[in-house]
């Protein structure tokens, strides 16, 4: 047996006889390291590309409007609409047939084991740490649905939804997969790369709203992105619902950009404005990232272990002061992180994947209402609940707060916990399209799952290398929810995924579950590892020694500093921005 397969049977023993939580902390990280080659083993599995090589660029040192040419050999890659690969085998997933596929009703599911009946604040993390995620998901991934032939949802006699069935537009397959008898698979409507498009777009006609035009520059009209860019941040079906969370990282990440060109324009005094626009998005795109990496991740997950976890990913077990010091000692990611390392796919081409998705579904983050302060006294500014700051009606109330205030109030706040009986009520009833029709999110997401072939949560914990569950009770603590899983799914292998992972208790410090945690351990590094931005092309040629240097000292609170003096007292010691802000006082 080899030193890596050693290393994996330990991890697994050790694991499910102890917990890789309950370990002393070097073991601990030791196990995951285990656990995460495991995953890169058996839970990479490939749908097949189906884009033609695109042209040739013309900068290879620059990331692509279509994520093209990101792998040299292969230049579809993870290009806009190629497929979501998957962390199960193919053969586990296909999606049931019907009725099976809505049984139970997901919108049983969503009014008797979701529905929230009084907010649970996650008291570890912020505010901003719930607009974050939100943010990165809107560069990472979205389907294509159609509404002309909907997926019917059955409804109790009791349901006072307004229109019965319940209809659903379907997720839109690729139309070439399935063909050769194998489950269906679906394209991305955005790049699968990290590279910022939330904010620079996918094609030529969002660039041409966002960008000035002159010295590398985005486009900000009055401190806030332009009225022009609505139709592209809030466009019709899932990829939209901007509300003010997404607008105050938009705004604040723009600036960032814009800051960031007038620093490369210093020491490059000729360059285009096309040149400096090309390099601060690569730079601002890494900042992005690494902001995910050693802060957001270890604040949502914050577990001794998985802090120090994720800052290897990027500084290695070396740690941040050596890289700092001495730079990379030798290639490999483990001692001094993953950028500047070789690229490495793991045996199966780059893709996000549907479980990846799956376990990004974590709407309880969002409250239902929200009290905005002031930078200045803490004085109380406004209470508004969530449709009034939401799709189509985050301008005015923004305007009038104030993107610092707004902030500030996000910075001292709570989201909600996820887990059950805490979805939000806003997003159980809303028009996210001024046009289309009513929607219950939390019906939608469950039947996301099961249509596009995810399993059910028994089966998801077995392709993830965990004991299933035998009973309701062993699922959860809570006797309560043990009894309404019981009535809602009649036999613990029916519970759905995205449900049991809000059942699950969550290791100490979590904000999510060990099993969702495990599609995380694999795809966390694998961002960054199949990245040759992140890789092979991080060099002082490539970004400019300016720009490594300005990723090196980027971290949330100095960004949020640097463009809202305001927030300085508010931020004073704060050592990771995602976790809740001391209170000013006048």
């Amino acid at each position: 047996m080899g030193a890596s397969h050693l290393l994996i049977s330990l991890s697994s023993a050790l694991d499910r006889r102890i917990g890789w939580d309950r370990l002393p902390r070097p073991l601990g990280l030791l196990t995951l390291i285990g656990l995460r080659d495991q995953l890169r083993e058996r839970n990479l599995h490939d749908t097949g590309l189906v884009n033609p090589a695109p042209p040739n660029p013309p900068d290879l040192a620059v990331r692509t409007l279509d994520g093209s040419w990101n792998d040299l050999h292969r230049p579809a890659m993870g290009s806009l609409k190629t497929r979501f690969g998957r962390n199960v085998p193919l053969e586990r997933a296909y999606p049931e047939g019907e009725p099976d596929v809505l049984e139970p009703s997901p919108r049983l599911v969503s009014r008797t084991l979701l529905a929230r009946e009084q907010f649970i604040p996650a008291r570890t993390v912020n505010l901003l740490a719930a607009a974050w995620i939100q943010f990165e998901v809107h560069d990472w991934l979205s389907h294509d649905t159609d509404a002309t032939s909907p997926i019917p949802v059955p409804l109790e006699d009791d349901d006072a939804w307004p229109e019965r069935p319940m209809e659903i537009a379907r997720t839109v397959p690729d139309p070439s997969a399935g063909v050769d008898g194998g489950p269906p698979a679906f394209s991305t409507h955005d790049s699968h790369w990290w590279d910022g498009s939330q904010i620079y777009g996918h094609d030529q006609a969002f660039q041409d709203v966002v960008r000035t035009g002159a010295g590398g520059a985005l486009d900000l009209v009055n401190g806030l992105p332009p009225e022009t860019l609505d139709p592209f941040f809030d466009p019709p079906g899932p990829r939209g619902n901007f509300w003010v969370g997404l607008a105050l990282l938009h705004t604040l990440f723009m600036r960032e950009h814009n800051a960031i060109c007038e620093a490369l324009r210093t020491e490059n005094k000729n360059w285009s404005d096309d040149q400096l626009y090309d390099k601060a998005r690569l730079i601002n795109a890494a900042v992005m990232a690494k902001i995910h990496t050693v802060e957001w991740t270890p604040a949502i997950i914050a577990h001794p272990t998985t802090e120090w976890g994720m800052n290897a990913n990027w500084y290695g077990l070396l740690g941040e002061r050596v890289r700092k010091r001495f730079g990379r000692l030798g290639p490999s990611d483990v001692w001094s992180g993953i950028p500047g390392s070789p690229t490495n796919h793991h045996g199966a081409p780059y893709s996000l994947t549907e479980e990846f998705v799956a376990v990004y579904r974590m709407h309880p983050l969002i409250p239902d209402e929200y009290e905005f302060r002031s930078t200045a006294d803490d004085g109380f500014l406004s209470g508004r609940d969530f449709l009034e700051i939401g799709p189509r009606a985050w301008r005015a109330p923004l305007a009038e707060i104030g993107v610092a205030n707004a902030l500030y109030s996000f910075g001292i706040a709570n989201p909600g916990a996820i887990q059950l009986h805490n979805y939000p009520a806003s997003l159980q009833s809303f028009r996210p399209d001024a046009e289309g029709p009513l929607v219950d999110l939390a019906t939608i997401d469950v039947l996301r799952d099961r249509e596009r072939g995810v399993p059910r949560y028994n089966e998801f914990r077995a392709l993830l290398h965990r004991k299933p569950v035998s009973s309701f009770e062993e699922l959860t603590r809570d006797p309560r929810a043990a009894a309404e899983l019981r009535d809602v799914y009649g036999h613990v292998d029916r519970i759905d995924t995205m449900v049991g992972l809000y059942a699950e208790p969550c290791p100490k410090g979590f904000a999510f579950s060990d099993t969702a945690f495990r599609v995380f351990l694999l795809m966390a590094s694998r961002r960054l590892k199949s990245d040759r931005f992140f890789t092979t092309a991080y060099t002082p040629a490539v970004y400019t020694p300016r720009g490594l240097q300005w990723i090196e000292d980027a971290t949330m609170s100095n960004i949020l500093s640097r463009h809202y003096r305001e927030l300085e007292p508010a931020l004073r010691g704060v050592d990771n921005a995602f976790r809740p802000w001391p209170r000013l006082s006048g």
